[in-house]
């Protein structure tokens, strides 16, 4: 299964990803020996990520030059608010954390780097500066999820596990792989490799992949 043609460029070039996709943080997922406070002390901060994150994906949309651009970061908008962040919300309520704590939750410092380097560079750049900056968490965690699925020796945290493996979330990193691939090639043509901009994306994306690690090493320090 892949996720576009740019994404598996800019992933091939990133000699971090698997630090990233393998990270102890996401092997203790796998095996069920992460501890339950680390995982609900990275549930909430991901709560606050995704807040951040869905203002990114709405950026996107200002971004944007089609309307076939606009629709699918509206859908993803929709799909964080409604969605994916319902997962967090629900499993921190069966541990006694409601909705305004997690809104409330004080941002780790590599939580408030990640984030506002993402928001960073789509008001400094343009669409594909953000969608650079965007890929990583999405495509990574669509990759995680499925290799965790046919992998993972525990239970213990299916449902996170079983929502990022699902065919909704496989079919969100697809549409969003197509998505890169055509405003990559609506702005820099037949053989985007061979642009001046090429460099800096690939450099954006390699960034973003370091603050996903850095992300799952909070995670493993509540």
């Amino acid at each position: 299964m892949t996720y576009g043609s740019t994404f598996a460029a800019w992933r091939a070039d990133t000699p971090a990803w698997p630090a990233y996709t393998g990270h102890a943080f996401v092997r203790a997922l796998g095996d069920g020996t992460l501890p339950p406070a680390a995982f609900l002390h990275y549930l909430k901060q991901d709560y606050v990520f995704l807040i951040h994150f869905s203002r990114a994906w709405a950026l996107a949309i200002t971004k944007a030059e089609t309307v076939a651009e606009m629709r699918l970061a509206a859908g993803t908008v929709h799909g964080l608010i409604n969605e994916e962040i319902a997962l967090h919300i629900k499993t921190c309520a069966a541990a006694g954390i409601d909705e305004a704590s997690l809104f409330a939750t004080q941002e780790r410092p590599e939580n408030l780097a990640y984030t506002r380097y993402v928001l960073d560079a789509g008001h400094s750049g343009d669409l594909l500066d953000l969608l650079a900056a965007l890929a990583p968490c999405v495509m990574g965690y669509g990759e995680i999820g499925r290799n965790l699925a046919a992998q993972k020796t525990s239970d213990n945290y299916d449902d996170w596990i079983s929502t990022y493996a699902s065919d909704a979330y496989q079919g969100l990193c697809r549409d969003v792989g197509a998505l890169i691939d055509a405003a990559v090639a609506r702005r820099l043509g037949d053989d985007p490799t061979a642009s001046p901009r090429w460099p800096a994306l690939q450099a954006r994306f390699a960034m973003a992949t370091q603050l996903e690690i850095g992300f799952w090493a909070m995670g493993l320090d509540p």
